[in-house]
């Protein structure tokens, strides 16, 4: 299992996270067979969102003497009234559900505090002056919490937060259907209707724009619905009218900017071992590149979605590497150019190294101009 930095937290995760949704409901043997299967396959990051008492004591149960091998996301606002899962910004609830998950959990700690559910500027308002981020702030400063996360599905919500600047970790859904819809109700995702429409092609912009800012602030992003709730597993509910593997979904995920870790939601010992086998799946079971690239959505699309299936390059110019910088200037807030502009400094091989041999362009799959890009980018930058 392969690891990488939280973002500017520092917190060492596995590329492969446990999303815990699917566990509520389950008897507590498939909660603790999941869960050790996920810790013995590398995996150390999981996501809690779940405010249900019984499978958070499950879990709780499962971490037993290896809950420091397991960097857990707790939400911050996710609440249980009723009999039911209830969203909520009220500090005293929030509070008093804090204080169960880390009783049920048998810790004093947790490693991210997520804020739940932010997908509407009006909600971020209520949460950055009604009393949640403070809490979050004070649960921090205690050593309650080692960093603070929000989790979203909205584009346009998330980089708002993100430009902030107060936050640490982004939980984001990401997956290349979702990532060529503009900004939109997180329900229309699951609507058939949706994907229905003529206009969608390629990435939308406000998507990339908003990675681009996580990369730029040290906004770590963890990636739900990786899957698309299992939607791209089926040629026929797909958008792109075909299959992809959960090797590809993975590897999509974790291609894009600002990505320590792409969670997987898991009910059962099979589940774990298919998303476990992405760490030993060959290059070509990972890409996706060929299979989008021949989709009507991505077909002369001609943007880049950082594969990197032009590749080799004669001048070992990191072409995805050099498009992604190119796209954070062309795209993203002015605020965070300088970082860009430092990441683009330190590769190793630059846009102005480019000799035009044009090998790139034939092996991209998106009909990429990556030549002119190479001039633009070296404009740009400098070299």
């Amino acid at each position: 299992m392969k690891t990488r930095i939280l973002g500017r937290t520092g917190i060492p995760v596995s590329e492969i996270g446990l999303g815990g949704e699917h566990l509520q409901g389950k008897p507590y043997e498939t909660v603790e067979q999941v869960i050790h299967a996920a810790l013995a396959g590398g995996v150390n990051i999981m996501d809690v969102f779940m405010s249900e008492p019984e499978v958070r004591s499950n879990i709780g149960r499962a971490l037993q003497g290896k809950r420091q091998d397991m960097v857990l996301q707790g939400h911050i606002g996710a609440t249980w009234q009723n009999g039911q899962y209830v969203r909520s910004r009220d500090v005293g609830l929030c509070r008093e559900f804090i204080e169960d998950f880390l009783t049920r959990m048998g810790t004093d700690y947790i490693d991210i505090g997520m804020i739940h559910y932010v997908d509407q500027p009006e909600d971020l308002d209520v949460v950055e002056h009604g009393g949640v981020l403070d809490y979050a702030r004070e649960l921090k400063e205690k050593g309650v919490i080692r960093a603070i996360g929000l989790s979203s599905h909205d584009p346009l919500t998330a980089r708002l937060a993100v430009e902030h600047g107060w936050l640490d970790v982004l939980m984001f859904s990401i997956n290349p259907a979702y990532d060529i819809l503009p900004a939109t109700d997180v329900d229309a995702l699951f609507k058939q209707d949706t994907w229905k429409r003529e206009d969608l092609s390629g990435i939308d912009p406000s998507r990339m724009a908003l990675y681009e800012a996580c990369a730029a602030a040290g906004t770590a992003i963890t990636v739900m619905k990786t899957y698309g709730a299992g939607v791209l597993f089926n040629p026929e509910l797909s958008p792109f009218g075909c299959a992809l593997r959960p090797e590809q979904l993975i590897h999509y995920a974790l291609s894009r900017p600002a990505v320590s870790s792409a969670l997987i939601g898991c009910q059962t010992l099979a589940d774990v071992e298919a998303a476990l086998r992405y760490e030993t799946a060959s290059d070509a079971q990972r890409d996706f590149a060929e299979t989008l690239g021949a989709t009507a959505q991505f077909t002369g699309t001609r943007q880049c979605v950082y594969c990197n299936h032009c590749l080799p390059c004669p001048m070992e110019i990191n072409v995805a590497a050099v498009n992604r910088a190119l796209d954070g200037i062309l795209t993203g807030a002015p605020e965070t150019h300088a970082a860009i502009r430092e990441q683009y400094a330190a590769l190793s091989a630059h846009a102005g190294d480019c000799i035009a041999c044009g090998g790139c362009e034939s092996r991209c799959p998106f009909g990429v101009p990556v030549i002119e890009r190479m001039k633009r980018a070296a404009d740009v930058f400098g070299k």
